[in-house]
């Protein structure tokens, strides 16, 4: 459904009303915003400018009150057509804050995002949430080969990502140091840049004319054969690597706000937290998205997240990407979440580059 038109009027009228509503958590009436934001025009004219918002489904009027609450229509003008974002965008002291407690602890990639997501759930009181990447995705940069015994051989993989992976392989006898060594020249060569996901649907076309007489020596053949015939497993990921979990921050800090001050809503939120499943879908569907994704309300496919706003961003690990951002009530700082939300999706990626 189209957006209708405002007036300049209306526009300053209905941001004063957004503005008001964030901070307060109240309805906003007209003395009150004639008396905050000087809109040079009286109370009743305010008034009238609201009725008229309303009617085009910008603003709602809560029995109990003789304000008004701005609509998921009138959120959506907000974030694309009338908050001005900080300059600069993060503080000094929130900036040194974020960087800080992300680079604080171990440098795995998985400890390294449920950090950022805790620290920037923290900054912006709502709930942080992250996507870890597809470990799936990831460039192959090196292959090693590492006789262990006369039996078995360990494949180290190392990842552009920065992740290294080790994988035993089984063989029916010793292979000469020779046969390892041109074993993983050719694996190098033929599989070196790919995805492990692209390894695993070519493996057997890439190698089947790979030689095993190039001075490779005995049992280059044999050991061909084996990464043909098991790269399927040899390559594979474990199933949380290519479907990652979602990482939650805490959602101590949501349930502190006015809307979870009722037990229909609270029960919402512990849904949403005990079942991340839905959430990693939600963030999954963001993965490739370029800039900030803000989708407020009504606007969910899933009917459950109707009360709240999910603004993300993605970051990047190498050639990996995933989803950093945080889930709040549609009454949120939007200025304030979309700025951190950017900033700490380039901080990530600064870091795990």
């Amino acid at each position: 459904m189209p957006i209708p038109e405002l007036s300049d009027r209306e526009r300053r009228v209905l941001e004063a009303v957004i503005r008001t509503y964030v901070q307060t958590a109240e309805p906003a009436g007209s003395r009150t915003l004639s008396r905050r934001f000087g809109l040079g025009v009286s109370p009743a004219t305010i008034r009238n400018t609201m009725s008229d918002l309303e009617e085009k489904g910008f603003l709602f009027h809560p029995h109990t009150s003789a304000g008004r609450v701005p609509t998921d229509m009138a959120y959506r003008v907000y974030v694309d057509s009338l908050m001005r974002l900080p300059t600069p965008p993060v503080d000094e002291g929130e900036r040194v804050r974020l960087h800080e407690q992300i680079r604080s602890g171990g440098s795995a990639i998985e400890a390294i995002i449920a950090r950022a997501a805790q620290s920037l759930g923290v900054l912006t009181q709502e709930l942080g949430v992250a996507l870890g990447p597809r470990l799936d995705e990831a460039l192959l940069e090196r292959i090693e080969l590492i006789r262990l015994s006369t039996e078995r051989i360990l494949m180290v993989l190392t990842l552009k990502a920065g992740v290294v992976r080790t994988v035993f392989v089984e063989v029916p006898g010793e292979i000469a140091d020779q046969a390892l060594a041109h074993v993983a020249l050719v694996l190098n060569e033929r599989l070196g840049g790919l995805s492990l996901q692209e390894i695993r649907a070519s493996l057997g076309t890439r190698l089947r004319d790979a030689s095993g007489g190039d001075g490779g020596g005995a049992g280059t053949r044999e050991l061909l054969n084996i990464f043909v015939q098991e790269g399927e497993q040899l390559f594979d990921t474990p199933a949380p690597a290519r479907e990652p979990s979602v990482v939650l921050g805490q959602a101590s800090l949501l349930a502190e706000q006015p809307e979870f001050a009722q037990a229909p809503q609270m029960r919402r939120l512990i849904e949403l937290t005990e079942t991340p499943e839905r959430l990693a879908e939600v963030l999954r569907r963001r993965h490739g998205t370029q800039g900030i994704s803000v989708t407020i309300g009504n606007e969910h496919a899933d009917p459950r997240l109707e009360r709240f706003t999910v603004v993300t961003a993605e970051y990047r690990a190498g050639s990996l990407g995933g989803v950093i951002g945080v889930i709040g009530p549609t009454r949120m700082p939007y200025e304030k979440v979309v700025s951190l939300v950017r900033h700490t999706s380039q901080l990530l990626t600064d870091l795990l580059d």
